[in-house]
């Protein structure tokens, strides 16, 4: 996914479900936490199961920026107090993470792990690559466009025929005839 122009709203959020980036989300509530709760204050995103969610669901996910060095530690090692504490405890060393030389948010189309930070980018200009959209012969500059809510294609934006203002959440700029990537605007609300 790429940003061109943000407009509105951006959140710090924590995935609640693997979502690949580019999808819409809806904003929820989540019982995750790290350290100290230090991921209770954000709120929870998953892709939307119902067609009421899918009316809900107005931000695009994608990784949040990082100024880490390599390697990159996806989703990040959760050490308890202990570890800090000294050696008068229980071993807590031991974690489960991919250990990746490039951060996945420069890579398109990367799933981003439950449990894991993102952000969640509102009403703005965003270019989606291929298979991260519906594809229709109806993608044409000003066609409306809505979230899908089915199977495979959860959180996929997807040509609306019709103007309905509760299910359109934006419109198409652009669709690239070289490499599929669809350009959409994402209105306000």
């Amino acid at each position: 996914m790429e940003i061109n122009n943000i407009l509105g709203d951006v959140k710090a959020v924590v995935a609640v479900n693997d979502i690949v980036e580019g999808r819409m989300v809806t904003l929820q509530t989540h019982t995750l936490s790290a350290d100290f709760g230090s991921l209770v204050d954000l709120p929870g995103v998953d892709t939307p199961n119902t067609a009421d969610e899918a009316k809900k669901a107005r931000f695009m996910v994608a990784f949040p920026v990082t100024y880490q060095k390599p390697p990159f530690y996806i989703s990040p090692p959760q050490m308890a107090y202990a570890l800090r504490g000294g050696f008068d405890q229980a071993d807590n060393s031991d974690f489960n993470a991919d250990v990746l030389t490039t951060y996945p948010g420069y890579k398109i189309s990367k799933t981003i792990p439950s449990g894991t930070l993102a952000r969640a980018f509102g009403a703005g200009t965003y270019t989606i690559p291929s298979g991260q959209f519906v594809y229709s012969a109806n993608l044409v500059p000003g066609a409306g466009v809505s979230v899908n809510y089915a199977g495979a294609d959860r959180g996929k934006l997807q040509y609306e025929a019709t103007y309905d203002s509760d299910v359109v959440v934006g419109f198409v700029t652009h669709l690239d005839s070289t490499t599929l990537a669809l350009t959409v605007t994402l209105k306000e609300f």
